[in-house]
């Protein structure tokens, strides 16, 4: 069964431990931290200390830190301290990508890779076997509210030929007419951050509404 995972990017930070419980009440198991530098996507966001109180606020939940930064190796310790369960990186974001994948399970998290839309699938193919999850961003990232792009759930289904054993998750543009593509194509989580938390109807009936758009 598909599996969302709602981006706190789009949260109420005023609100962020009430929504955070909310979501996990609504039966999502997963929730992602988007963080940003400023330098390798143009917005500044999040940092360990958001993880910690994500974890606080819902000790349950499995948090995933998605690292949009210059240079992620320099901060792997410090997310995997916040007790981050999955630590994401970025295909472009460091020359040590080996390296830093390495060093994030054995600090302790699960490693995953994303690549951008401009990032060839076969990025992956030397790398596979060190991740645990692919992330297929569907937009540019740096901001949410994006327009989904057409073409990604062919590159989902390239990424599930290559890493047939792994959890692809998509992340970018997920609503009711996206989320169903991605399915189909071989995802196994979507991020959803504007559909959810921005949904008029409140969190719940926003991840009803995904869950049911995938045939959940």
């Amino acid at each position: 069964m598909i599996q969302i995972v709602p981006s706190i990017l789009a949260a109420d930070l005023a609100r962020l431990g009430e929504q955070v419980r909310e979501v996990h009440a609504a039966g999502c198991e997963r929730v992602q931290v988007d963080v940003m530098d400023g330098h390798f996507v143009p917005n500044l966001t999040f940092g360990p200390d958001v993880v910690r109180a994500v974890k606080r606020a819902a000790p349950g939940l499995t948090v995933e830190a998605h690292l949009m930064v210059e240079r992620p190796e320099q901060y792997v310790s410090s997310f995997a301290s916040a007790a981050a369960d999955y630590i994401l990186v970025q295909v472009e974001s460091t020359t040590s990508l080996y390296r830093t994948l390495t060093a994030i399970r054995e600090a302790g998290s699960e490693p995953g890779l994303v690549l951008n839309p401009g990032t060839p699938v076969e990025m992956l193919r030397e790398l596979v076997d060190l991740v645990s999850m692919v992330l297929v961003m569907t937009v540019e990232p740096g901001f949410g509210g994006q327009r989904f792009i057409g073409s990604s759930p062919a590159k989902i289904g390239r990424v599930r030929d290559l890493a047939p054993n792994v959890e692809i998750e998509v992340d970018g543009g997920i609503d009711t007419a996206s989320a169903p593509l991605c399915a189909a194509a071989g995802a196994t989580l979507l991020v959803a951050g504007t559909s959810v938390f921005g949904h008029p109807e409140g969190l719940t009936a926003g991840i009803r509404e995904l869950r049911r758009a995938c045939g959940g």
